[in-house]
């Protein structure tokens, strides 16, 4: 994580203009901080000292449970809050964020605006937008999981999750997060590789054939 100095923050501020989401000046609020693929944005447990709006880049929201086990829950894109539950206190503690790729977020210090933000009529209507579009995307996600084949799902799947064209995600976590059987998901990607959709390389698959992947995901989009 590196927080950028005001030279280089300007321009970011200036092309994505987050002004609208307040109805008071925030600019001299945020910090710019730029994250390098893997890094943690949000470590699990932690207590987090800013409300980010990542700007550009994407990450995953994941939960470990106590045996061990690792869930993951979503995938997070560009543009959007992070650390909006913590803010109303809804969670004392997160779960962790891990960038999928080079990001970078605007950070506003909760402590030092807090109560300007929860007193703020601007910023409350966008948020309760937000958190509804969240909790919509949740639902029409786990329909999908049972309206669609996992050919669909996946291709879906490997597009948001790649980074520079390279898949590289554990098969046990998408296997809990798709739903399927360990066995079905070697299977479909079997089926990709024969298709020449995915190519496997070390411990991943390099993305040979973008667009038939997107025709698979399209059917799904929403």
């Amino acid at each position: 994580m590196r927080k950028l100095p005001i030279d280089e923050s300007l321009p970011y501020i200036e092309q994505y203009p987050i002004s609208q989401f307040f109805s008071f000046d925030i600019v001299p609020y945020i910090n710019v901080y730029e994250f390098d693929k893997g890094e943690f944005i949000f470590h699990e447990h932690s207590f987090p000292d800013y409300l980010y709006y990542m700007v550009e880049g994407k990450a995953k929201l994941y939960i470990t449970h106590k045996n061990g086990k690792i869930s993951l829950i979503d995938f997070i894109t560009a543009p959007t809050f992070m650390g909006e539950m913590e803010l109303l206190n809804a969670e004392r503690y997160s779960k962790g964020i891990q960038t999928l790729s080079k990001s970078v977020c605007f950070a506003i210090a909760i402590q030092e605006v807090k109560e300007k933000l929860l007193a703020d009529p601007v910023f409350l209507k966008m948020l309760c937008l937000f958190l509804s579009h969240k909790a919509t995307t949740a639902t029409t996600k786990y329909t999908q999981n049972q309206a669609y084949p996992l050919e669909n799902r996946l291709a879906s799947f490997i597009l948001l999750s790649s980074d520079q064209q390279f898949y590289k995600e554990k098969h046990t976590e998408v296997c809990d997060y798709l739903g399927v059987s360990y066995r079905h998901l070697l299977f479909v990607l079997a089926q990709f590789s024969e298709a020449g959709y995915i190519t496997k390389q070390n411990r991943g698959y390099i993305l040979t054939n973008r667009s038939e992947l997107e025709k698979l995901a399209a059917e799904i989009s929403y």
